[in-house]
């Protein structure tokens, strides 16, 4: 019998684990840049013709290389970054295999030209793999690669890459995502002549993505600095009332290195709970620095997935970055642009202009606040809608329903979670009529109603008794509330939400807090900005929309002439 085994040749054994590294045009530029950088490269720049199917040239000013070393590094599994299976623990350069050059020179016509000096250089030239020149070059210190007529001697997999606009796409968007890794470093890209874009050097992570995406998104960001034990996150995440459904950006990064881990980026929107609308998804760009032997980084051909020791502590990790970084007040969003990471938070100094005297009743009580001796803050009510009050950097402006709503929606969990709320005996009982669906919504939510103070007794056919109800405010109106709380259950106005807790004090919060167009007297509204100021997550009700927007002394200055 003939065997059925045989060692393939080098030539297809190449090309198939070309197949690994290299998918199209935006790969081989990701491999390229990414060992531009490993050699220490300042700056790169990466030119690209024809959505990279004609040309690709990626140069840098890194360490070169010297003849050798340039020969060496086009075999299989040459490389400088490890020696051992050991070294694999912890590496932390992008590439470590020694695949990505000998995999692009054998679908390509490839030429490496690079120095170590500036003084001596070497020019090689291979065709699908074949070195077909070594010559002597002149060039300063770095390396280019140039490699033409991608896949042009495997026709069927050239046939597969898309049109010159959408590689081009690809192209931009891997490094994009290399440039975030990396905001000390210039890169510049061209296409077809034409530069997509051309990044100086950045001294902050916010400038650099400034310089990719502009003002009006590096404005909506917030800054995450957050450490756990060994796991450090820090990055951006964006303010929960400019999350849009769609279009968002979504970068997350593990020591240095870009991955793709949906879990991670589902674990930073759980970040998010309560201060965006379901559905909604917020951009974050987030840099996971944790010990090399925590994350094991060769589990992917092209390295675009990495395996956690403890995968669940680094999700738990990342959601606490997240909504850390929305709590503090410098998550409520300007009146005017221009106050985006990195500038003077806007709330300094505002603990010493909270109000006092704060009768604790109004609201629901408890809380201690009438002990505290502070000065006391002028508080304006406008439109029976907006409080205003002055901060040491600008002018701070309350919206009154979304305030009461987040203090609400806080104090709500607490109660279905704990002894539940104080009810007030109804004088004289209320007899409300339901719909079918909505007398079904009553009975999967009595407990719940019951916790928040509502007592609903089955009276006959279509109406039910209400006996007690809840007192969040002094203008509650307990049937309206009730009435409104459950036809959005039965609805499912809330229906994103998938925590059924969270659900009920959203809708209740919702329903139950203060409306625009009441009227408050200065003891409510010193009360509720306290409230307000001392929640979770201030800055946002459970919609996503702003509880607090600011306009700043110095937009103000400028406004009247005064800078």
């Amino acid at each position: 019998m003939s065997p059925k085994i045989a060692v393939l040749a080098d030539p297809v054994a190449d090309q198939i684990a070309a197949g690994e590294v290299v998918e199209r045009p935006a790969s081989v530029v990701k491999e390229l840049v990414e060992n531009a950088l490993d050699a220490g490269a300042t700056a790169v720049r990466i030119e690209i013709e024809d959505g990279g199917k004609t040309l690709i040239r990626v140069s840098d000013d890194g360490e070169g290389m010297g003849r050798e070393d340039a020969v060496l590094a086009l075999n299989r599994h040459a490389t400088s970054k490890i020696r051992a299976a050991a070294d694999l623990i912890g590496v932390g350069t992008f590439g470590f295999r020694g695949e990505a050059l000998p995999a692009i020179a054998s679908v390509s016509r490839l030429e490496l030209e690079t120095s170590p000096d500036g003084e001596t250089g070497t020019r090689l030239l291979l065709v699908g793999g074949r070195v077909e020149a070594v010559d002597d070059a002149v060039r300063q210190r770095g390396t280019t690669i140039t490699a033409r007529g991608l896949f042009f001697n495997t026709p069927a997999r050239r046939k597969f890459l898309r049109a010159p606009a959408t590689e081009a796409r690809s192209a931009s968007e891997a490094v994009t995502v290399l440039a975030l890794t990396r905001p000390d470093v210039a890169f510049t890209l061209a296409s077809d002549g034409r530069p997509l874009f051309d990044l100086p050097a950045a001294a902050r992570p916010i400038d650099r993505v400034h310089a990719l995406w502009g003002r009006e998104l590096a404005d909506t960001l917030l800054p995450v600095a957050y450490r756990e034990g060994p796991l450090e996150v820090t990055g951006f995440a964006q303010r929960p009332s400019q999350a849009k459904p769609a279009g968002r950006k979504a970068h997350v990064f593990v020591r240095g290195r870009p991955i793709k881990d949906p879990f991670l980026v589902r674990a930073a929107e759980a970040g998010y709970r309560s201060a965006i609308h379901p559905g909604d998804r917020p951009s974050l760009v987030l840099f996971l620095d944790l010990p090399g032997d925590a994350v094991d980084v060769n589990v992917h051909p092209a390295k675009l997935e990495v395996r956690f020791r403890d995968k669940f502590f680094v999700e738990k990790v990342v959601e606490e970055a997240v909504r850390a970084a929305l709590a503090p007040l410098e998550a409520a969003a300007p009146l005017t642009p221009g106050h985006g990471p990195g500038l003077s938070p806007p709330w300094e100094g505002l603990g010493a202009r909270l109000p006092e005297g704060v009768p604790l009743e109004l609201f629901g009580g408890g809380g201690g606040f009438a002990d505290r001796r502070q000065p006391t803050a002028q508080l304006f009510q406008v439109f029976d809608t907006y409080i205003l009050f002055e901060t040491d950097a600008g002018v701070a402006i309350v919206d009154q329903h979304s305030a009461h709503e987040r203090v609400l929606y806080e104090r709500v969990m607490r109660q279905l979670s704990g002894d539940g709320a104080p009810a007030q005996r109804l004088l004289l009982p209320l007899a409300l009529e339901f719909t079918p669906p909505e007398l079904e919504a009553i009975d999967a939510h009595h407990e719940l109603l019951q916790r928040v103070g509502f007592e609903v007794e089955s009276f006959s056919g279509r109406t039910v008794v209400v006996q007690t109800a809840p007192n969040p405010h002094p203008r509650f109106e307990a049937a309206r509330c009730l009435q409104e709380l459950v036809a959005d259950l039965a609805g499912g106005r809330f229906g994103g939400w998938t925590n059924r807790l969270e659900r009920f004090a959203a809708t209740f919060a919702c329903r139950a807090a203060i409306k625009a167009g009441h009227h408050l007297d200065p003891e409510e509204m010193r009360e509720l900005i306290y409230r307000l100021l001392t929640a979770t997550l201030p800055a946002h009700d459970v919609h996503g929309r702003p509880t607090i927007v600011y306009l700043p002394k110095e937009e103000l200055e400028r406004r009247f002439g005064r800078t």
